[in-house]
């Protein structure tokens, strides 16, 4: 079952098309992080999900319901924490879960009390006294606390000091222990994106790249040294899933994000005689930013590969 799902989903500012038909479908119980870099629609995919924007073309449903007709029910049983969003800053910390309590029915309030100490947040300074990292802090106790079925993350470690993330991730993870839900957390701090999701999806230039688990993504991404043999070796033209191909010496490297084992020593093989193949592992921040630099640098290499392959 998906919590989230959209078909053709589009949203267009004036003539600037922010989200391009998007399909993307977030599992019952998953961790996703939605990925980007800034201006790649992650934000307004989820104010258009919360019914905060309506779509331009295209439909999307959340826990089941057309998105743009999220009633009381299934409020309730969303979480919402924006690095932009509105606090009344005139209430205290026990005022706002005061207020907020009686609005949902599966409010815990022992849970509320953990969360409270965990966080250390000081329960009668009024919330425009405090730091920023306590806000944030303040906002998501308030949306945890009800145990909620979906909870979205919207650039959640934007400006935050160490240890607060720290104690936000903690205090995420503390929820996600205790009962089936589902996360979908947008954000550009890929480490701390690291320590939450089990699946991501890639937004550029409002369009979904891919949508996959994490251990399937740092399954086939790669990153490959091949050390050549006495043999001259000539860099032909890359394959369409090798990315930031460079030479040094008798060392070529490049990333592989298609990696398999005997087909990738084996294409290798093809292209460099003699040649000795290693592969490492990737982290998640590596392959965003190998994915991020191959958008922008991909075709003027493999330009300047058939270039030297002609004239050689």
């Amino acid at each position: 079952m998906n919590i989230i799902e959209t078909q053709n989903l589009t949203r267009r500012y004036g003539r600037t098309e922010a989200v391009h038909e998007l399909n993307l479908a977030v599992p019952a119980g998953s961790v996703c992080a939605l990925l980007g870099a800034n201006g790649a629609g992650k934000t307004t995919t989820l104010k258009v999900l919360m019914n905060l924007l309506a779509p331009t073309a295209g439909a999307a449903t959340v826990l089941g319901v057309d998105s743009r007709k999220l009633g009381e029910r299934e409020r309730a049983q969303i979480g919402y924490v924006s690095e932009n969003q509105q606090m009344p800053l005139w209430m205290t910390v026990r005022q706002l879960l005061d207020y907020c309590r009686p609005f949902y029915p599966t409010w815990d309030a022992a849970l509320e009390k953990t969360l409270l100490d965990r966080f250390a947040l000081p329960a009668e300074r009024k919330l425009g006294q405090l730091s920023r990292g306590m806000l944030m802090k303040a906002a998501l106790l308030s949306s945890l606390a009800y145990r909620p079925k979906l909870l979205v993350l919207d650039e959640p470690f934007s400006g935050l000091d160490p240890l607060v993330r720290d104690e936000f991730i903690k205090g995420v993870l503390e929820v996600s222990e205790a009962g089936e839900w589902t996360v979908l957390v947008s954000s550009h701090d890929i480490e701390e994106v690291e320590r939450l999701a089990d699946r991501v999806a890639l937004l550029e230039a409002g369009r979904l790249k891919f949508n996959e688990t994490t251990e399937a993504l740092q399954g086939r991404f790669r990153r490959i040294e091949v050390t050549l043999g006495e043999s001259e070796a000539k860099l032909a033209a890359p394959p369409a899933g090798w990315l930031e191909v460079e030479r040094a010496g008798r060392v070529v490297r490049f990333v592989d994000s298609g990696y398999e084992r005997t087909a990738t020593e084996q294409a290798c093989r093809e292209r460099f005689a003699d040649a000795a193949v290693t592969a490492q592992p990737m982290s998640l921040r590596d392959i965003f930013i190998s994915l991020a630099r191959a958008g922008r640098r991909f075709d003027k290499l493999t330009a300047e590969a058939t270039a030297k392959e002609t004239v050689s």
